[in-house]
This record gives structure tokens, C-alpha cells and sequence, in this order.
């Protein structure tokens, strides 16, 4: 009698284990970089999963972004629900002001916010990331950072490789998922190739280690865009491959027969504008001595950021300088004047930028900016790029929601980026407190 009360314990134990194993919410992170709603909402483009997905999900037609709006503040936007006033990655690359290194916000403990790795982290839950931005040392169990090394010579490959963690984790990606990786078939213009390794090497995670949380970022979009600009073939064969790597982790899911408690996110960070103009405030700057002739010396100076520029102050109470950067903008003809607005102080602080910025730069579709303080103030400018404040259409980037806790035929008409975190914390039961974004309960199935 007694061994057969421990049978049937034992029993439904492993029947209790079975349910709650069967019920486990899984969330497939992707970021598109430059990813655009018409990339979805448009069938000339050739996206078939993502129009299947958005068809047969939640998706929205817009969604606002920060500003500036470029990938690193956005990518941590998402994870956080914060602007980047709130978590501190204001911008790709922080402000050097003795001229830049080339550093980027690589390091996770840049982050000054909770984030969707921390709070998993903290409940007990697998992550995993590939190529995520700011994820240098982040709490991921299994993290390939996005990295590269400023010597010269040194392969984009090689600094990934020895961030990742666990040790030796890409070399049993390598051997496993994506075979041999080398600057060929991953860096100096492999981009498609690329797409298809995190692709593969999503796929094993997903298979192996069955994470709670998985993040991929794919850069093809974004690349293309930048050197073609909004439309042509690159950017729709850029389109394609993203595609075809989120059908192949798709794929993965279903034949494992997890699509019903997997939650697929797709989303980007920003869209793009095409540019035909570049604007080089401290040219201004320096031929009316706030930058020095050799440009050590400088009482203010304008940070770029893609199609921005914030103004900076050596000593921070210097107002007066602040003043004259304004005349000087304030005094332009008229014809170049209407070609960008200035973003005050209080507005900066309303939408979250870089709190030390003492002012911005936001120029019209089709202005970009450059950080050089040589030759004319207006110059030729091509191809694309974002960095625009996130009033302008063309600058907003995408949401979907698929499979899992997604509702089905949901159409938001716009949402914003910091709504994001929201959305995923509910589908883990993660506590996501004091954000700035919104979940709406349209998105996901009660």
C-alpha cells in the first residue's frame, strides 16, 4: 500500500511538473534595426513572415520613439520602459569632449534603470541575447554582446567572442549552430550572411537552453538604408534576409510545438529619412571663437547624433555662451533658418534626451548633421539615416505581436517605445515598476 501512495505521488508530481512546465511563457525578442511599419503594412515589401505575423497578431502602425532617435538609446528604451534621460544611454556614443574615441555604450553598467535582463535575472528566469546594444557584462545567462575593438586590424568577430558568456559559449555556437565564423561570412559587408547566423544561433539557444527571454538584434535594415537610402534594391533585399531569419527562429519554434506559449516581439528602434543635406553646427562655433582654432579649447560644443545635435557646455553655469550659440543660430538667413528648429531646455527634459544638453538641434526631413567644425556650414549629404525627433512619420519604427499571449487582429494606431518593457514584463510576471510606458491590455489574451 504504502509503495503505492509513493507511485501515485511520484506520478503526480511528474503530472504537476508536465503542467506548469507546459504553461511556461516564453518571449522571442527581435529588434529590426531601421525597421519601418510599411515594412509589414505594405506588400511590396518583401516581408512575408512579418505580414503574416502582424496579420494574424497584434501590430501597431506607428510607434514613437526618443530622441535622439538612434539605436543604442532606443535598444535600451525597450528593455527598460524609460527614456534615455531616465536610464542613461543618451547616445550611440557618449559625448568625448576633447574629441571622440570612437567608444561606443557598450557596457551594461552604463544602464542606470532596471531592465528586462536584471528583473529576469532577479525572478529566477533563463535569458539569453545575441547581439543586443549595452549588453557588455550584462546579467544574461547566455550573451553574445554587441562590441568591437577601436585597434586597428582587430575583426569585428573577435571582441564578441570574448564577451560572450558563459566562456567558451560562442565557440559551442560555432561548432553547433552556424559553423566557422570569420570577417568573410560575418563582418566587412557579410550583413545577409550574418542575419543567418543569428538566426542559427537564436534557433540552438531557443532549442538547448530554453530561455525565458530571448533577444535578437538584426542589423541588415539599418546598414542599407544608411548607404541607399529609404528604397531600392539593398534595402528590400536587407528586408528579405531579416525576413527569412526570423521565419527560420519561427520555424524552430513550431517544430518544437512552442509557438502556443512562445510570445514573438518584433520591433525596431527607429526609421529612416533620406538625406540629401548636412548641417556642421560648430563650423558656427568656431569662427565665432566658442571653439578654439586648434579645437582644444571650447566653451561649447555640439555633440551629433545621425540627423541631431546637442549642445554642450564646458563649465556648466556657463549661460552667457549659451546665449550667443542662440544668436548665432537666431542670425542665419532666413533660408537656411527654416531648415531645422531649436529644441530648448525644457523641452529636452519633457521627452527625456541627455539632461546636460543645454539645447538641440532638430533639423527638417532630409537634413542630417556632422560633428566636424571644418569647412562650410551646409554641405551635400546622401543616402539615409534617423537621430530626427520623433515627430516626424518616416522616423517611426514598428511593432508586432505574435504566437503565445498575443491577441489575434489587434491594430494599434500608434504607440510609443517605452510601452514596449511593459508588454513582455506581463507575459514573464515580471514587476516592471515606475516606468514610463504603458501596457495595453489589447495586445495580449487575458
Amino acid at each position: 500500500m504504502n509503495c503505492f501512495y509513493k507511485t501515485l505521488i511520484l506520478s503526480i508530481s511528474i503530472l504537476i511538473s508536465f503542467a506548469a512546465s507546459a504553461q511556461k511563457q516564453q518571449v522571442i525578442l527581435i529588434s529590426i534595426d531601421g525597421l519601418r511599419p510599411d515594412f509589414y503594412l505594405n506588400n511590396d515589401w518583401p516581408a512575408p513572415i512579418l505580414q503574416h505575423m502582424a496579420e494574424n497578431g497584434a501590430h501597431a502602425k506607428a510607434v514613437k520613439g526618443v530622441f535622439p532617435s538612434v539605436t543604442y538609446p532606443s535598444h535600451t528604451t525597450i528593455i527598460t520602459g524609460m527614456p534615455p534621460a531616465k536610464h542613461g544611454i543618451y547616445y550611440n556614443t557618449p559625448f568625448e569632449p576633447y574629441g571622440a574615441t570612437g567608444r561606443w555604450y557598450w557596457e551594461y553598467e552604463t544602464i542606470k534603470t532596471p531592465t528586462l535582463f536584471s528583473l529576469s535575472k532577479d525572478a529566477g528566469l533563463v535569458s539569453a541575447a545575441i547581439s543586443w546594444p549595452v549588453s557588455v557584462g550584462a546579467p544574461i545567462d547566455y550573451n553574445i554582446p554587441e562590441v568591437w575593438s577601436l585597434e586597428e586590424g582587430v575583426d569585428r568577430f573577435t571582441p564578441m567572442k570574448s564577451n560572450a558568456t558563459p566562456d567558451g559559449f560562442l565557440q559551442e555556437i560555432e561548432t553547433y549552430a552556424t559553423g566557422k565564423i570569420n570577417t568573410t561570412n560575418f563582418g566587412n559587408g557579410g550583413y545577409f550572411a550574418r542575419e543567418q547566423k543569428f538566426a542559427a544561433a537564436a534557433s540552438y539557444i531557443f532549442e538547448k537552453y530554453n530561455p525565458d527571454l530571448l533577444a535578437v538584434h538584426l542589423l541588415s535594415a539599418d546598414h542599407f538604408q544608411h548607404t541607399d537610402g529609404r528604397e531600392g534594391f539593398m534595402p528590400k533585399r536587407a528586408v528579405s534576409a531579416v525576413d527569412a531569419a526570423i521565419g527560420q527562429i519561427l520555424e524552430t519554434v513550431e517544430r518544437l510545438g512552442k509557438l502556443e506559449n512562445t510570445t514573438f516581439i518584433i520591433t525596431g528602434d527607429h526609421g529612416f529619412v533620406d538625406i540629401h543635406t548636412k548641417m556642421a553646427p560648430n563650423v558656427l562655433l568656431k569662427e565665432n571663437a566658442l571653439i578654439s582654432e586648434d579645437e582644444k579649447d571650447w566653451k561649447v560644443k555640439f555633440h551629433t547624433s545621425g540627423a541631431a545635435a546637442f549642445l554642450h557646455l564646458n563649465k556648466p553655469d556657463d549661460s552667457e555662451s549659451v546665449g550667443k550659440v542662440k544668436e548665432l543660430l537666431n542670425s542665419l538667413p532666413d533660408s537656411q533658418k527654416k531648415l531645422f528648429r531649436l529644441v530648448e531646455k525644457e523641452e529636452l527634459e519633457s521627452i527625456g534626451a541627455d539632461p546636460k544638453a543645454m539645447l538641440a538641434i532638430a533639423p527638417n526631413e532630409g537634413i542630417s548633421m556632422t560633428s566636424t567644425a571644418e569647412g562650410a556650414l551646409f554641405r551635400e549629404g546622401s543616402g539615409g539615416t534617423h537621430g530626427f525627433f520623433p515627430e516626424h512619420e518616416n522616423i517611426y519604427t514598428g511593432f508586432i505581436a505574435f504566437g503565445g499571449k498575443a491577441n489575434k487582429k489587434t491594430v494599434l494606431k500608434e504607440m510609443y517605445l517605452t510601452d514596449i518593457a511593459p508588454v513582455i514584463a506581463e507575459i514573464l510576471g515580471l514587476s516592471l515598476k515606475d516606468v514610463e510606458g504603458v501596457l495595453y491590455p489589447g495586445i495580449l489574451k487575458k
